[in-house]
């Protein structure tokens, strides 16, 4: 009768897992077929879909280890797929040489976007971290374009910034202990404005406040763009933040997240 029974808990038990199975297939079929794909982690990451809720995960896939120096093939292999993905989505991207100018301040593969369906960068020729190319890349597609069209029903020219690499820790300090720079990984644009496809440019230090030639639409479109970057890089800072970003937007992919 107790082996019976055992036999009979058995059962019942491979009965319940197997429901359990075809309940988490069920429900991952409907998951396919209804939910925006940008909001399903499995998915491959789209540059032209809208950001959703596994957007950022998706970018961050590409992002090469902080704990140690990743060997040259792992470098190699994600910078690869990471440039596959840009050229797949229309951009025009080339691989950049490491850089190593000591202590902190060191870039491993890294990119420069040189042209394709992407809003040019002034200066160009700037290289930055893949991942970081990839959210540019989503910036402009989600949040700049759209917001230039809705506050000057025109496209953008340009994007006009200070550069993306430079050997420093946070605000120039020269403490030891202060924080090194994204910048120094070229993991960072410093963006000041941008030039509209008609020739006026907006800018941060003559429009944020909307006192500038572009009026109220100026600076509605520049704390747009600044709310959407939120949700594409991890920092974004700008003159609401302190004066050091009074002229610029500071975006990167840091591992932390600050948004003001």
């Amino acid at each position: 009768m107790g082996l019976l029974r055992v036999k009979r808990d058995l059962a019942d038990f491979w009965n319940l897992l197997w429901e359990a199975a075809l309940g988490l297939c069920a429900a991952f079929a409907l998951l396919n077929a209804f939910a925006p794909p940008q909001d399903l982690p499995w998915t491959p990451l789209d540059l032209s879909a809208p950001l959703g809720q596994a957007t950022r995960a998706k970018v961050a896939d590409f992002e090469l280890s902080r704990s140690a120096a990743p060997p040259a093939e792992e470098v190699t292999a994600v910078t690869d797929a990471c440039l596959a993905l840009l050229r797949e989505a229309g951009v025009e991207a080339e691989r950049a040489d490491d850089r190593d100018d000591g202590g902190f301040c060191v870039v491993r593969g890294a990119v420069r976007i040189t042209g394709g369906a992407v809003t040019p960068l002034a200066p160009g020729g700037l290289v930055m971290q893949c991942p970081m190319a990839i959210r540019y890349v989503l910036w402009d597609r989600q949040v700049l374009r759209p917001a230039a069209e809705a506050a000057f029903g025109t496209s953008i020219a340009s994007v006009d910034t200070y550069g993306t690499y430079s050997c420093r820790r946070i605000y120039g300090s020269t403490e030891p202990g202060a924080r090194p720079s994204e910048h120094a990984r070229a993991n960072a644009l410093d963006v000041a404005g941008v030039t509209l496809a008609d020739g006026r440019r907006v800018s941060l230090t003559a429009d944020w406040d909307g006192d500038g030639p572009t009026g109220a639409a100026g600076a509605d479109f520049l704390r747009r763009i600044r709310d959407g970057g939120c949700d594409v890089f991890a920092t974004v800072l700008g003159p609401d933040y302190n004066v050091e970003h009074d002229d610029h937007l500071h975006l990167d992919g840091a591992p932390r997240g600050l948004c003001a």
